[in-house]
């Protein structure tokens, strides 16, 4: 299904793009080619129309009809619409691939962890990881046409090798509605923890591991069952559809050549057929295919996701990781590079030119300037910084509640003053003068008294 061209522009070059225009499978021209057919076939039904069966009168209605939908046409915003859209579904796609289940970081974990190349330790490890394999095979057969038309019933699952007969019993017989792919997660970890009390698993530690790997796999099957689940929502659909196909309705109308001879402005040339509108449908439509191909990747068009294929990689795969490879490790031996201080791989001659040395930061190679611009000496020493006052000691604190009597004082000395002097008078709080609160609290000033100041903006801040 997957169309890949990877190996095609692995290296950009003269008309690099070009060469996939030629590609038919996946191509925007399958997807389109049907669409751009009709809208050609009515354009030219009208057209013929105008200019062979209406009478004048009913030509000089239509030219109006004409005039008044190629100017409405650029009302409907086809590009916004359909920018925000794709981008959405092409994210939407990503994390839909992203999601789905792969057992590579769960079988290296069973692998490692639960011990003995006996039977007993061998049937362990299988079940295990054909649990995981029957997990992710019931999500994709929820989401994916292609996986349920191979898999259609559970009997299908039994004979494939996937459930037995016993557990497809307790599986059917599980009373609940909703998805049953987190079952199969329920039995591996009563697995493991029956291998942990049979001593297979051998510490806390290891089972603790082998949880959170299946954690991390179970959240992948959910997350994938929840895309299908969760849809872009239907209005944004609609919206999109319905600006798009009434863009190009209106343009079959007012994207009609007209009469030269009537003198209509933009219509001084009657070519038959509309290249630009045909170009304009092509984007659009095409962009609109883009997301409707997108948005549900698990289907059966040619860039739909290998969902069958990535089902027999990974049961293959964790079945030999599991099995055939567990314990198996080759001899200790040592390297060619053993005696080597700086090993360096080596290169082929078809290689060789691509050889490049290491980079170490971008100015570190920079020029050094002529000598008629080299830096003199002087220019090149250090200089002494400034030295910068610092006061160690912490400015003295008044004892407990001197505050609290200094600033009682002086509300009464400004209520006194405030009687007698206008404001903006120096005894009074709301002037701009400081008080020295040695004086008014009638003492002796000395130069360890505080000067209260008015607050300013920033000490307000």
């Amino acid at each position: 299904m997957t169309v890949t061209y990877t190996s095609r522009v692995a290296t950009a070059r003269f008309g690099g793009f070009s060469q996939l225009l030629l590609l038919w499978r996946g191509s925007i021209y399958k997807l389109l080619y049907r669409e751009l057919l009709l809208f050609l076939a009515a354009y030219l039904g009208l057209s013929l129309a105008y200019r062979f069966l209406l009478s004048e009168e009913q030509k000089r209605l239509f030219e109006k009809l004409v005039l008044y939908c190629d100017k409405s046409a650029n009302l409907i915003p086809v590009s916004f619409v359909l920018g925000f859209y794709v981008a959405l579904v092409l994210e939407r796609w990503w994390g839909q691939f992203r999601s789905v289940p792969a057992p590579d970081g769960l079988m290296v974990a069973v692998a490692g962890n639960v011990h003995g190349a006996d039977a007993r330790g061998r049937i362990l490890r299988r079940t295990l990881m054909r649990y995981g394999s029957l997990a992710a095979l019931l999500v994709l057969r929820a989401v994916s046409t292609a996986v349920y038309k191979r898999f259609p019933t559970t009997d299908h699952l039994v004979e494939a090798g996937f459930l037995t007969r016993e557990e497809r019993r307790r599986l059917e017989g599980l009373r609940s509605p909703y998805n049953k792919f987190w079952v199969p997660c329920a039995w591996f970890g009563a697995l493991a923890g029956q291998a942990r009390r049979e001593g297979r698993v051998r510490d806390d530690c290891a089972l603790k591991l082998l949880m959170e790997e299946l954690n991390r796999f179970r959240g992948h099957c959910s997350l994938l069952f929840h895309y299908d689940w969760i849809s872009v929502p239907l209005v944004y659909t609609q919206v999109v559809t319905i600006a798009v196909y009434t863009f190009f309705v209106t343009c079959l109308i007012g994207r009609q050549f007209l009469d030269p001879a009537q003198g209509y402005a933009g219509h001084e040339l009657d070519l038959g057929v509309p290249v630009f509108t045909l170009l304009q449908f092509f984007f659009y439509v095409g962009w609109l295919k883009v997301a409707e191909q997108l948005i549900n990747p698990f289907g059966e068009d040619d860039d739909d996701f290998e969902t069958n294929t990535l089902i027999d990689r990974n049961f293959q795969v964790s079945m030999l990781a599991v099995d055939e490879l567990y314990g198996e490790v080759p001899a200790l031996e040592r390297d060619r590079y053993w005696d080597a201080t700086s090993p360096r791989a080596p290169y082929t001659a078809a290689a060789a030119p691509l050889r490049q040395p290491p980079f170490r930061g971008s100015a570190f190679d920079v020029a050094v300037p002529p000598p008629s611009r080299r830096l003199a000496k002087e220019d090149m020493q250090f200089q002494p910084l400034e030295d910068i006052g610092e006061t160690l000691d912490p400015p003295p604190r008044p004892p407990p509640g001197a505050f609290t009597q200094r600033f009682s004082l002086l509300r009464r000395k400004n209520s006194a003053g405030s009687e007698g002097a206008p404001p903006g008078d120096g005894d009074s709080l709301g002037g701009d003068t400081a008080i020295l609160l040695g004086d008014a609290a009638g003492g002796d000033s000395s130069p360890q008294d505080h000067w209260l100041l008015p607050p300013s903006v920033d000490d307000m801040v």
